[in-house]
Order: structure tokens, then C-alpha cells, then sequence
């Protein structure tokens, strides 16, 4: 597997960096949104202002150690098939650490120990493959993505391999452990989130510039995020789904 992963990661060209928007499919995507943005505001806007407000932040901050650790697997096998054998070597090094030092994960001893995670996902594996972006597209409760993007969120759902190793029980926690710092996520961020969703001109072309942005920050496209790129305005992990 490693030495398919270098193979590719060598051997791949990546497409040119997109430039602009390509949605062909706003009117759905609105229609997609308009339902996001009724359940931000009917349930976790509400909720997530009543978890900040009664969990206290040293416990919140275990919730988001947990699910970061949780997570790790899966990013190295992502970035194995990348090619990225650094990243993957330093992700395994942190769920060890985390996983025993931080007591299952609800610490984060790796960070202490300068260890830093090297998040990536499938959507990011498919650009170092050579898989251009795509439309842009807004899923139903997952929030905006595109069409490459929306196919890495499926792909990494089986690639995690957490869920071939844990019991069914186990499986459902991790899955309520995602949910739960998203909620966390969504209270933390709370002023961000409402200044795009509730106090734009036009939220949904708010929201979608920013995710273009930050996304080809993240991959290297663009040399700056958009302001107020550091949460998705309705994202849930698929991991654990």
C-alpha cells in the first residue's frame, strides 16, 4: 500500500487551481440551503448555545480532544494514499500518544510534545490524484462541499478504520462523540457562524465563497482563506456515519 501511495502521489498531475465559481446547480443548492439554515435555527443554534453554556470548556475541550483522535486513522490512511509518509508517520504518532498518555484521547499530550496533526481527508487525496473540483454543491445538513469533496465525504465513511475494529455499541459513541463537538464547534463559533447565516445580504453566497476559499487554502490553491474561514457555517464530520 505505501508503495502504490508514493506511486501515485509521484505520478499524479494535479489539475490547474479553479479560479471563480462553477454552480450550475444554485437553484438546488438554495433550496438545499434555505433547509440548512431552518435547521440551524430550529435545533443547533439552540442547542449548541445551551452546551456552551452548561458544559463547562475543560469539559468541552475533552469532547474535541476525543473526536480529533478519533479521526487520526482515518487521516493516515488518507495520507498514505497520498503519499505523504510524514504525515502519516506523525498522525500514528499522536493517536499512540493520545490514545494511552491522553487517556483514550481526552487529552492532547501530543500537542505538548510538539506534534502537531496533519489533517486531510479523502476530498484531498482526490486532488493529489489529479480530480479537479468540480460544481460546487450544498449537501443537506453536511453543509457547502463540491462535487469532488462531496464524493470524498462518502469514501472516507469506509476508510476509517475505527469502524471495522470497534463493536457496534462502541461505534454509535464515536459517532455521538462527532455530533457533540460539531455542536461545541457551532456554540464556539457562534457569533461567526449567525454573521454569515442571519446578518447577510445573501447568506448562501456568503457561505459558498467561504468554503471555496478556505477549501483551496487548504489544499495549497490559494495563497489566503476568506475571512471567517476557520468554521463551516453548518458542517457535521461524516466520520462515524
Amino acid at each position: 500500500m505505501v508503495a502504490l501511495a508514493v506511486a501515485l502521489g509521484g505520478c499524479a498531475a494535479r489539475p490547474e487551481a479553479p479560479t471563480g465559481i462553477q454552480d450550475p446547480f444554485e437553484a438546488d443548492n438554495r433550496f438545499a440551503h434555505a433547509f440548512n439554515k431552518d435547521l440551524d435555527r430550529a435545533v443547533l443554534r439552540p442547542v449548541s448555545r445551551t452546551y456552551v453554556r452548561v458544559v463547562p470548556q475543560e469539559g468541552q475541550q475533552m469532547v474535541s480532544n476525543f473526536a480529533d483522535n478519533l479521526a487520526l486513522p482515518g487521516m493516515v490512511v488518507n495520507n498514505l494514499l497520498q503519499g505523504d509518509l510524514s504525515g502519516a508517520g506523525r498522525n500514528s504518532l499522536r493517536f499512540l500518544y493520545n490514545s494511552t498518555l491522553g487517556f483514550g484521547g481526552l487529552f492532547d499530550p501530543s500537542s505538548e510534545f510538539g506534534i502537531e496533526p496533519e489533517d486531510t481527508d479523502f476530498g484531498e487525496t482526490l486532488h493529489v490524484w489529479g480530480v479537479p473540483e468540480g460544481n460546487y454543491v450544498e449537501l443537506f445538513v453536511l453543509g457547502p462541499s463540491t462535487e469532488r469533496d462531496a464524493l470524498g465525504r462518502v469514501v472516507d465513511v469506509f476508510l476509517d478504520p475505527l469502524d471495522y475494529v470497534l463493536p457496534r455499541p462502541e461505534r454509535s459513541y464515536a459517532t455521538g462523540v462527532y455530533v457533540l463537538d460539531r455542536v461545541g464547534d457551532r456554540g464556539r463559533f457562534g457569533s461567526t457562524v449567525d454573521s454569515v447565516l442571519y446578518e447577510s445580504a445573501d447568506s448562501y453566497a456568503q457561505a459558498r465563497i467561504i468554503y471555496l476559499q478556505s477549501r483551496r487554502f487548504e489544499l495549497g490553491q490559494t495563497e489566503e482563506a476568506a475571512p471567517g474561514a476557520e468554521i463551516d457555517p453548518f458542517a457535521l464530520d461524516t466520520e462515524g456515519f
